[in-house]
């Protein structure tokens, strides 16, 4: 940076501009976290579209779109934990959340998420630039093998798993999946808002309402123990250290989620990390996966993510310094919100009857669906919600779902 730069970034009055975008963005990130089928890249989708009309510069409201993703990364883990609906990028840790959950350890969830999220901003943020070089000198050599890339992705996903009902039941979902992929994502139905997408309706059937009509015969949240974390120092360091690292694999690479890198991450752990691990790793690789897909939008020109891409149409500088500097203040704001806000949240799930907020829940993935997507977003989310249910009939992971990113890249690559 030049030093009319550095003098632009410390001007106090731009500071406080930074600042305040910085936690409007915290606060979009926020919502989007916690209310089931929305995501960052919704908000972030309509701050691009009406840049023109906004007061501040396209900088600062590029930070307001990175502000909500990073914090969404945190929040997000809340309704996986008290609802059972997920982002896709958080499916592999709805169930082993819920474990912890129907075992009175809740609170203590909640924080291995924010402990895996925070710890991987801290280390994701010095590793950025290094490992940015050295997956920039083999992107060229993965790209132009990508299905193959992706085809042993699979394999060691369905290899994974312990039973052979479960890799029977992990080749099914991903063929499922990888068919209602190809059949719809290149669609671009009319809809009521123009903030939404096909993912919308896909990723709320396949991993939302599944959980939520296997709930309707639950017992809903049960009282809560303390949160006290019961998992070593040196295994949550080196869980969150695998997972920040995974993490910039799904930044560059197409098609691998959070989800995905995670099961790797785990499959190099002592006894596989167990739940504890599950929730640290994938939270971690979530959070990483914000922060590298700003850098590799700086080093190959590839939107990675939703928000990169929003953030792309606005035409947002890239000026690094910045938009580091409020990743940072949002992981903080976003590790103090997910502790507050999701102890809250569980005990006001828990004291309400559960069948009804399943209910409530799934009605709201309806309306969205078709506020996204229209009507064919509904049938989309329905046959969706079907096709999720299978993994947990066969009782494999319901990260085999992700075939539905996976399968057209593979044939269209």
């Amino acid at each position: 940076m030049d030093a009319a730069s550095v003098e632009v970034v410390v001007e106090p009055s731009f500071a406080g501009q930074l600042l305040a975008w910085t936690l409007a963005g915290a606060a979009l990130g926020a919502v989007s976290g916690l209310v089931p089928g929305l995501h960052a890249n919704n908000f972030a989708l309509l701050l691009a579209g009406i840049v023109p009309a906004l007061p501040g510069q396209p900088l600062l409201v590029g930070v307001a779109m990175l502000s909500a993703g990073v914090v969404h990364t945190f929040v997000n883990a809340v309704p996986a934990m008290a609802l059972g609906v997920p982002d896709a990028e958080m499916a592999a840790i709805a169930l082993p959340a819920h474990r912890m959950v129907l075992e009175g350890r809740g609170y203590e969830a909640i924080r291995l998420s924010a402990l895996g999220s925070v710890l991987a901003v801290l280390v994701a943020v010095p590793l950025a630039v290094p490992i940015t070089w050295g997956v920039t000198a083999v992107y060229p050599t993965v790209r132009s093998n990508l299905p193959l890339v992706l085809a042993v992705v699979v394999v060691g996903l369905v290899a994974s798993e312990h039973t052979w009902r479960g890799r029977l039941g992990g080749l099914v979902s991903f063929a499922l999946a990888a068919a209602l992929g190809s059949a719809t994502l290149e669609l671009s139905p009319d809809a009521p808002l123009e903030a939404g997408g096909i993912l919308a309706p896909l990723f709320a059937g396949l991993f939302g309402a599944p959980v939520l009509i296997d709930a309707l015969r639950g017992g809903g949240v049960p009282p809560q123990d303390g949160g006290d974390v019961w998992l070593s120092k040196p295994l949550v360091g080196a869980t969150a250290l695998s997972g920040a690292i995974a993490g910039a694999i799904v930044g560059y690479v197409p098609g691998i989620s959070a989800a995905i890198a995670a099961v790797a991450v785990l499959l190099v752990l002592p006894d596989g990390g167990g739940d504890r691990g599950y929730i640290v790793a994938t939270s971690g690789v979530d959070t990483a996966n914000t922060i590298f897909a700003l850098f590799a939008l700086a080093a190959i020109g590839q939107p990675r993510t939703g928000v990169m891409v929003a953030f792309e149409n606005a035409d947002a500088p890239l000026s690094l310094p910045v938009l580091v500097g409020a990743v940072l203040v949002a992981g903080l704001i976003g590790f103090v919100l997910v502790i507050v806000l999701g102890d809250y949240y569980l005990e006001a799930v828990g004291r309400l009857e559960y069948w009804r907020i399943s209910v409530a829940v799934l009605a709201l993935l309806f309306v969205l669906s078709y506020l996204f997507t229209g009507i064919v977003g509904i049938g989309i989310f329905a046959v969706a919600a079907v096709i999720g249910m299978v993994p947990v009939r066969f009782r494999a992971r319901r990260v085999h779902l992700m075939g539905v990113l996976i399968g057209p890249l593979m044939i269209g690559a």
